[in-house]
C-alpha cells in the first residue's frame, strides 16, 4: 500500500517559495523594477528552460544568480512560480487574455504540462474569446510552433471561412508554417486557382524588392520567388485548375515550377505528379443547414426586395444562394466576431431571432463590410439599396419591408475601438452589447427615424440567435 500526501507537500513547497532566507536565484522582471526569489535546484528540475539559463549564469559574490525576464508581468511570474513549487494554478477572477499570455510564457519556459492544460482549457471553455481575437491568436501560435491543438482549432475555422485569413489586410504577414498547414488541408473551401493567386501574393510580399511588372523579372527574381515558396508549391492541387486558368495564371510563373511549364490535354501537371497524386482531392464543401432562423420562403421574399420585384420569387426560383458565413450559435455572439468574419463581404443579409417572441428582424447591405477604420467613431456609407425588414413568422402575420430614407446614412462601418461592442448597423437598426455578447443584454436597437416604416413594436430588444448570409448570384 502507498500513502500519498501531495496536498501537504504542495503546501510545504509554497512555504519554501515564500521563505526569503535560503534563496540563491533572483528573477528580475518589468525592467528590473520588481523581483522574485527562488531556488536553483527546484527551478532546474521543474523547467528545462531554467536549467539551461542557470548553467550559463555566473553567480555574484553571494553565490546568487540573477535571471532577467523584463517582458513578463509580475502576475504571470507569480502564477508560474506557484505552479513550479506547489503544482497549483489559480485562474479565478482573471481575464481570458491573461490565461492566453500565461500559456505563452509557460511554453517559453518549457512547462509542457501547464502549457497543454491551458491550451485545452481555452479551446474547451473560451471558444467565443478565441474567435473574437482570432487574428492575434492565429499568428501568435504559429510563430511559436508548439500549439498543435490550437493550430488545428484555428485551421478548422479557416477551412470553412478562408476569407478570415486570405482576405485580411495583414495576410502577407502570416508565418510560412501557417500557410503550409492550410495548403495541406483537404477541406479548404476555396477554388484552387485562387489558392494559387494567394500563394503567389504571399511569396512576392516576402520579397519587396521584386518588380511589380513580371515581364521585367530576371532569372534571379524567379529563383528568389521559387526559394521563398519551396515549402508551399508542392501542396497546390494543380489538377483542379482548368486549362484556361493554367495558361492565364500559372504559365507566367513556370520558371518557379521546375520542369512543369504547361498543362495541355492532361488534367494533371505531369512533372509534379509525384507530389500531387499523393494528395487526395479537396473535399466538397460540407452541406450545412440552410438556416436555423429563416426558411426558403423568407429567402425568396428577401431576394425579391433586393431586386425590387413587385411580385415575390417562388422558393424554387430564388436567384441567389444564401451562403451562411456566420452563425451566432456556431461562431459566438461577440461583436468582434462579426467584424472578423464578415470583413470584405458585400451583398450580405443579417437576420436575428428576437428573444421570447416569434419576431425575425434583419437588414440587407449591398456594400462590403470593412473592419479597418481607425477613426474615433464609425463611418457612414452611402447606398440607396439597403433596407431593413421584419418577416412573417408564427404569430407575425405579415412581413414588413422598410427602405432607407437618406442614402447617406445607410450602413455604418464601426471603428476598430468600437468593434468589441458594436456589430452590424443598418441606419438606426443595429446590434450592440456592452458585455460583448449580443445575447447577454438588452441593447440591440431598432428605430424608425432613418427608414420608411417601423419594423419593431419596441426599440430595444434581446436576441437568441443571429445569422449572416453572403448572397451569391445563381447563373441560370
Amino acid at each position: 500500500m502507498t500513502f500519498k500526501f501531495f496536498d501537504k507537500l504542495s503546501q510545504n513547497f509554497i512555504e519554501l517559495l515564500n521563505d526569503k532566507d535560503d534563496y540563491n536565484v533572483i528573477i528580475e522582471i518589468e525592467n528590473k523594477e520588481k523581483s522574485f526569489t527562488a531556488h536553483s535546484n527546484i527551478l532546474k528540475y521543474r523547467s528545462p528552460y531554467f536549467r539551461k539559463q542557470l548553467e550559463n549564469i555566473q553567480p555574484n559574490e553571494n553565490n546568487i544568480k540573477t535571471i532577467i525576464k523584463s517582458s513578463v508581468s509580475a502576475q504571470i511570474v507569480d502564477v508560474i512560480l506557484k505552479y513550479i513549487y506547489g503544482g497549483i494554478v489559480n485562474l479565478e477572477n482573471v481575464e481570458i487574455r491573461f490565461i492566453f499570455d500565461l500559456m505563452l510564457v509557460a511554453n517559453e519556459l518549457e512547462l509542457k504540462e501547464l502549457t497543454n492544460k491551458l491550451e485545452t482549457h481555452l479551446i474547451d471553455t473560451k471558444a467565443s474569446w478565441l474567435k473574437t481575437y482570432f487574428s492575434l491568436i492565429y499568428r501568435t501560435i504559429f510563430n511559436e510552433n508548439n500549439f498543435e491543438n490550437l493550430e488545428n482549432y484555428c485551421n478548422d475555422i479557416i477551412a470553412k471561412h478562408p476569407n478570415i485569413i486570405f482576405d485580411s489586410s495583414d495576410f502577407a504577414s502570416i508565418p510560412e508554417s501557417a500557410l503550409v498547414s492550410l495548403l495541406k488541408r483537404d477541406d479548404l473551401q476555396m477554388e484552387e486557382v485562387k489558392i494559387w493567386d494567394y500563394v503567389i501574393k504571399w511569396g512576392i510580399s516576402q520579397n519587396p524588392t521584386l518588380l511589380k511588372n513580371l515581364e521585367e523579372w530576371s532569372k534571379e527574381d524567379f529563383l528568389t520567388l521559387k526559394t521563398t515558396l519551396q515549402q508551399c508549391l508542392p501542396f497546390i492541387r494543380y489538377f483542379h485548375i482548368s486549362n484556361a486558368e493554367i495558361f492565364d495564371k500559372i504559365r507566367p510563373y513556370k520558371k518557379i515550377l521546375d520542369r512543369y511549364s504547361s498543362k495541355s490535354s492532361s488534367s494533371r501537371p505531369t512533372t509534379r505528379s509525384t507530389v500531387v497524386t499523393e494528395l487526395p482531392s479537396r473535399a466538397e464543401e460540407p452541406k450545412e443547414p440552410f438556416s436555423t432562423i429563416i426558411s426558403e420562403e423568407h429567402a425568396a421574399e428577401i431576394s425579391s426586395w433586393i431586386d425590387r420585384k413587385t411580385t415575390t420569387y417562388s422558393a424554387t426560383n430564388i436567384p441567389y444562394k444564401f451562403e451562411l458565413i456566420l452563425s451566432g450559435t456556431r461562431d459566438g455572439f461577440a461583436p468582434q466576431t462579426f467584424w472578423n468574419i464578415c470583413h470584405g463581404h458585400a451583398k450580405t443579409v443579417v437576420v436575428v431571432k428576437v428573444k421570447m417572441t416569434d419576431k425575425i428582424l434583419g437588414g440587407y447591405n449591398p456594400l462590403a463590410w470593412d473592419n479597418t477604420f481607425n477613426g474615433a467613431w464609425g463611418i457612414w456609407k452611402e447606398t440607396k439599396d439597403s433596407f431593413i425588414f421584419s418577416l412573417k413568422n408564427g404569430d407575425i402575420q405579415n412581413s414588413i419591408l422598410s427602405r432607407i430614407r437618406n442614402a447617406k446614412y445607410a450602413i455604418v462601418n464601426e471603428s476598430k475601438n468600437s468593434q468589441n461592442k458594436s456589430g452590424p448597423r443598418f441606419g438606426d437598426f443595429y446590434l450592440y452589447s456592452e458585455k460583448s455578447d449580443f445575447t447577454l443584454d438588452n441593447l440591440n436597437y431598432c428605430g424608425s427615424n432613418l427608414h420608411e416604416k417601423s419594423i419593431a413594436s419596441s426599440n430595444y430588444f434581446s436576441i437568441i440567435n443571429y445569422e449572416v448570409f453572403k448572397l451569391v448570384e445563381i447563373l441560370k
